[in-house]
């Protein structure tokens, strides 16, 4: 979660900006420490001893440096801050940016890819070297979009489409989070992005398109996913989220393919067994106002639907 380690090309406009919001600084910093310690030791009443202090009188020029001078400064930060915020959030995306939106909801990120007919919860996949337009939309209250090794934070407001375009660099994983408070829960409002080379990202495209696979097992664990299924299917879960082919609901996060994602509970927890378990049996004790409850599921129940859920790859 740094911005000095900038992996796209709006971050390497933020931070460029950085360095120069920074210089400006440190340049006013030492007019003002040199200006101090020259009224303590060479024009303070101690230092010329008993001598009385010069009579004041208006100064012109100085009176213009002070007030020009800063006004100049804030030009100069002014400047490139609105250029660097025009270039990331362009009228029209590039003909080849591919567009991903991404709502916010507390507290999880569910995330959409319109022209792939994808839908994702919590982890962001984005191919390497091509442009991306990122539309940020609420379900519910105001949130703030951020990946700090992409990008600045942008605020996503309800009833308003906000947007972020960018050109991924360099491949790799990283981390993301709601940066605007929205509830009890906002701290556990994360996501992580993938960077991938086109090669990864249209592998994971064509998975992500295809029906849920279940790797192949013995007959007994195939019969643990079977049963995991029923309890998916006779329990609330089906009221409130998408599987396809067994449920259509989108108020909680799709999970046709929840077992290749490496995070659950709004990115929060590593994607294992004894944390999904967990998660199971008491949603709202391991995230503080959880959407989802407590549903009052049996250990039984619970390893079953562990066993379906890790087995939607």
């Amino acid at each position: 979660m740094t911005t000095m380690a900038p992996k796209s090309d709006f971050a390497e406009w933020t931070h460029t900006l950085y360095l120069q919001v920074i210089g400006w600084d440190s340049l006013i910093l030492a007019i003002v420490v040199v200006a101090t310690l020259l009224a303590l030791f060479r024009y303070s009443t101690r230092a010329r001893g008993r001598e009385a202090p010069p009579v004041s009188r208006e100064h012109l020029a100085l009176e213009v440096t002070w007030t020009v001078g800063p006004a100049l400064v804030l030009l100069a930060i002014a400047i490139p801050t609105i250029r660097t915020t025009f270039r990331s959030q362009p009228a029209d995306a590039p003909a080849d940016a591919l567009e991903v939106k991404v709502t916010a909801h507390q507290w999880w990120w569910q995330v959409d890819y319109p022209d792939l007919e994808i839908t994702t919860a919590n982890e962001i996949h984005l191919p390497a070297g091509r442009p991306v337009r990122l539309l940020l939309e609420s379900a519910d209250v105001i949130h703030s979009f951020w990946v700090p090794q992409l990008g600045g934070k942008r605020d996503i407001i309800p009833g308003h489409t906000n947007a972020i375009t960018l050109v991924p660099r360099v491949p790799g994983m990283y981390l993301g989070q709601c940066a605007e408070f929205c509830g009890l829960s906002h701290a556990n409002m994360r996501f992580r992005v993938f960077v991938d080379s086109p090669t990864q990202f249209a592998a994971w495209s064509t998975q992500q398109t295809a029906p849920a696979a279940v790797p192949g097992r013995p007959v007994e664990a195939a019969n643990f996913v079977e049963a995991g299924a029923r309890v998916y299917a006779t329990n609330p879960c089906v009221t409130c989220h998408t599987i396809s082919g067994v449920s259509t609901q989108r108020i909680g996060p799709d999970l046709t393919h929840f077992g290749s994602r490496t995070t659950l509970a709004g990115g929060t927890l590593d994607n294992t067994s004894a944390n999904l378990a967990a998660w199971l049996r008491d949603p709202p004790a391991l995230k503080p106002g959880a959407q989802m409850p407590n549903l009052g599921l049996s250990a039984q129940q619970i390893a079953e639907l562990v066993a379906y859920l890790e087995s939607l790859k």
